[in-house]
């Protein structure tokens, strides 16, 4: 298993430590403390699943002073003072005062062999699966906490020998634990985790798009078939996922369950070779199942090439080879032979859908890090850019992208949760979670339950629709009525529109620790109300969402959901345009074609312009940018040349990988100035067939153009080509700028280069004061109820002399259910600018 070797750092520094006969404890950084006891006084130093780094290559350590006394040792510097008796550690003689004014009483972390009491208020990590949980589970701990620490217990956890195989953790009474002393700098704290874990792995940028997946019986034309519907409806995908029926299950050669298999069902797929070359045609990518648990029997294809592989005699007796992920001769032929083989034929990664338990014959050696790990290595093989489909197996999973979070009931109660256990799984670095969109099993037929559970699908890491083989759950947008089929179709296209946006995400959670999405609290530590709104996240830096997790109301046909707008200056609804100001809470409420999804001032959201966007999410040939101006902002679009589609089509051509003709991501910069009212893109171009991309830019709520508006391209005055004009409700009200085509240079048609896009509003520019009327209307024709309430509500909408304050005064003299008068006066509030 030598060629499974991967990069570590698991020695830490001497000076970083301090230690004595039964004791150690490590400075990793001036914020993350490592405690060790050991009876036998050996201590471990080999890389954990939890611990891959423990020298950070500092130019130098972190300072700390030690006191050493006769009964007990300090450790103190700006952020922590520890304290220990130098006995086995127990609450009593281990303990660390955390510096800073973070409770009313102080802070202090005290051991305990009962991890949960030793705690705090701890804000939670991610669970290893949602397997029949109908509603919440719990989610045990991450490294941030209300108190400003947190442990990681790693004493149990499995080992990488260094020799490209694993150990389980010598025998005794052993402590090896990890404190977080941050405070309340959230952020730190997951920096310092991913430093000591490794970083989060850059996603394949197809696995952002749309995946199709459910437990059923397809024939191989059956499947392709079904593809073919979905380019046919305009609906995108980049994934193919084939549940467990791909292999042999029910057929009489198989003697035992049928859940494991390595051997294709020829009645299902007569020809899978060709079933690939189907898929990868129409840009699709695959993942197999496995259940690997039954080991390989008899029956299976590769049955006697593992045998001979593994020195077994099979001539007398064709016994079952188990499974014994333990031993590296069958885990070299585990993946070698039996998945390489269906690999060449049609798998492009594997769903490890692990869930027989945690037990190997080693104690410690977990079945499901060791497939999370030998797979996630194996798939980078030839340089690709790794990837699989799997459980999570604890603290450390995050470098093992990406999460199969379970079997999903088909509930309200299922769906309410899971955006809280997204956000809260980025508490312990794990950013990548992929859940049964519209669920997996149980429930019954609730259309408005699937489509809300689609768009939170759309704005959660990864986007996979699935469902049970039940005849009537499938989801399939047109088997649903029509108004919901138009919002779910309209939100898979949307979810392949936003990759470039999240593209970009996907490259700074590798680089620069930040996953894609962040808890409220992260940015708002100190503010109530960033704790009080669970479900509510940011999306990346620019999109705060807030998804709808409960049943519309029968009379206003109004989903309602409770947002926190954070003081972050106004924010604007990317759907209706809707301009909020900050640092608020309200109710919103939306009919069942949007959700809240908030933009703030200065913000710059990339998007695919193209409204029928094409599978696996190739580099766009065409921008449309958002822009909420009111404040500076900028970001960065980045991409690999390799993903642009004359380069894939190489790919199928000569079967090579595509290189990137500069070695790195293609990137382009766009800025926008308040004080100037500037909008400069500095936007990557390339000569080469379609990939010179075309660029709009969508000023949102921004509903008059400005007199001297100006629009430039590489220092040439272009406003006369230049196509501007204003959207109104029922649109989003905004001012579209689509920018003329280039001018390419036959001096560079095979080198990447820069243009520079400068739009000019004029200075200091002001979102505009939006005239709600027309929203509101359109809500009170969808009420059902009383006709003179509706006449006495449109008669309070329509005032053009009452103050804001009087009309409010007048809504609620009303006294009817606010249910029928919040979703009027969430508009009529929105702005304070308005009246």
């Amino acid at each position: 298993m030598k060629n499974y070797h991967f990069e570590s750092r698991p020695v830490a520094r001497p000076e970083a430590m301090v230690s004595g006969a039964n004791y150690r404890f490590t400075i990793l950084t001036d914020r993350l403390i490592r405690y060790e006891w050991s009876e036998d006084g050996e201590f471990e130093d080999r890389a954990s699943t939890f611990a891959v780094n423990r020298d950070f290559h500092q130019k130098v350590v972190p300072k700390f002073q030690v006191v050493d006394h006769e009964d007990g040792l300090e450790i103190i510097n700006e952020h922590f003072h520890l304290s220990y008796d130098k006995k086995r550690f127990s609450p009593s003689g281990l303990l660390c005062t955390i510096a800073g004014k973070l409770t009313l009483w102080g802070t202090q972390w005290r051991y305990n062999d009962n991890v949960d009491l030793s705690q705090g208020r701890n804000l939670g990590g991610t669970a290893r699966t949602l397997d029949d949980c109908d509603g919440r589970c719990d989610m045990g701990f991450g490294v941030v906490s209300r108190d400003g620490f947190a442990a990681v217990d790693d004493s149990k956890s499995m080992l990488f020998d260094g020799r490209g195989f694993v150990a389980g953790r010598r025998p005794g009474d052993r402590v090896d634990g990890y404190l977080f002393c941050h405070g309340h700098d959230y952020k730190g704290a997951i920096h310092d985790l991913y430093a000591v874990s490794g970083k989060q792995p850059l996603l394949p940028r197809w696995a952002l798009g749309n995946w199709w997946s459910r437990y059923y019986r397809y024939h191989q034309d059956e499947y392709v078939g079904l593809m073919d519907k979905f380019k046919d409806e305009g609906v995108p995908l980049s994934v193919a996922v084939v549940d467990m029926d791909w292999h042999l299950v029910n057929d009489d050669r198989v003697p035992h369950a049928g859940w494991t298999g390595y051997t294709w069902d020829d009645k299902l797929f007569p020809n899978p070779k060709k079933f690939g070359q189907q898929m990868h045609d129409r840009n699709l990518k695959i993942t197999l199942n496995d259940h690997p648990h039954l080991g390989i029997h008899h029956h299976e294809d590769a049955y006697e090439e593992m045998a001979k592989f593994l020195g077994l005699d099979i001539s007398t007796n064709k016994n079952p080879i188990l499974f014994d992920p333990t031993s590296p001769k069958f885990m070299e032929a585990y993946l070698n032979i039996l998945h390489r083989k269906l690999e060449d034929v049609a798998c492009d990664f594997w769903w490890i859908d692990w869930q027989q338990g945690s037990y190997t014959k080693v104690p410690g050696i977990d079945p499901l890090w060791l497939l999370n790990h030998f797979h996630f290595l194996d798939n980078a093989r030839d340089g690709k850019r790794p990837i699989i489909f799997s459980r999570y197996a604890g603290p450390g999973s995050h470098r093992y992208p990406v999460g199969f979070s379970g079997d999903t009931v088909t509930t309200w109660a299922s769906l309410e949760f899971q955006p809280e256990f997204t956000a809260t799984a980025s508490n312990i670095g794990y950013g990548w979670w992929s859940h049964d969109i519209g669920g997996h099993f149980g429930g019954g037929r609730d259309d408005e339950l699937v489509t809300r559970w689609v768009q939170f699908g759309v704005f959660s890491p990864l986007m996979r629709l699935h469902s049970g083989d039940s005849r009537w759950s499938s989801k399939e947008p047109w088997l649903y009525r029509k108004e919901s089929e138009r919002v779910i179709e309209k939100f898979m296209r949307l979810r392949h529109r936003l990759i470039p946006y999240l593209y970009t995400q996907n490259v700074l959670a590798s680089t620069e620790n930040l996953p894609l999405i962040q808890p409220m609290y992260w940015l708002f530590p100190e503010r109530d109300e960033a704790y009080s709104v669970p479900n509510q996240y940011f999306f990346g830096p620019e999109l705060m969402v807030a998804p709808i997790v409960t049943p519309r109301d029968k009379r206003t046909n109004l989903g309602k959901v409770k947002v926190w707008v954070p003081p972050m200056y106004r924010h604007v609804d990317i759907f209706t345009g809707t301009v909020y100001d900050g640092d608020r809470e309200l109710n919103m409420y939306r009919p069942l074609e949007e959700m809240p999804v908030l933009a703030h001032e200065g913000s710059i959201i990339p998007l695919d312009e193209r409204v029928l966007p094409l599978n696996g999410g190739l580099n766009p040939s065409r921008f449309e940018v958002l822009v909420v101006i009111g404040r500076d902002g900028q970001t960065s679009i980045l991409e690999d040349p390799a993903d642009d589609p004359d380069q894939v089509n190489k790919k199928k051509d000569d079967d090579e990988l595509p290189r990137s003709s500069t070695g790195g991501p293609r990137s382009s910069l766009i800025q926008y100035s308040q004080e100037k009212g500037d909008l400069v893109a500095r936007v990557a171009r390339s000569a080469r067939g379609v990939t010179i991309p075309r660029w709009d830019f969508k000023f949102l709520a921004v509903t008059e153009v400005p007199k001297d508006l100006k629009v430039c391209v590489d220092g040439e005055d272009r406003t006369a080509d230049a196509k501007v004009w204003i959207e109104r409700f029922p649109y989003t009200p905004s001012m579209l700028v689509h920018v003329p085509p280039y001018k390419v240079s036959s001096d560079h048609q095979e080198e990447e280069y820069t243009s520079t896009i400068t739009i000019s509003l004029g200075p200091d520019p002001q979102l505009s004061v939006i005239d709600h009327r027309p929203r509101i209307e359109k809500l009170l024709l969808d009420y059902q109820t009383e006709f003179e309430l509706k006449d006495k509500l449109w008669s309070i909408v329509d005032d053009r002399k009452s103050t804001i304050n009087v009309k409010i005064g007048k809504l609620m003299s009303l006294s009817v259910d606010e249910r029928l008068t919040e979703p009027v006066a969430e508009l009529l509030l929105s702005d304070s600018r308005g009246t």
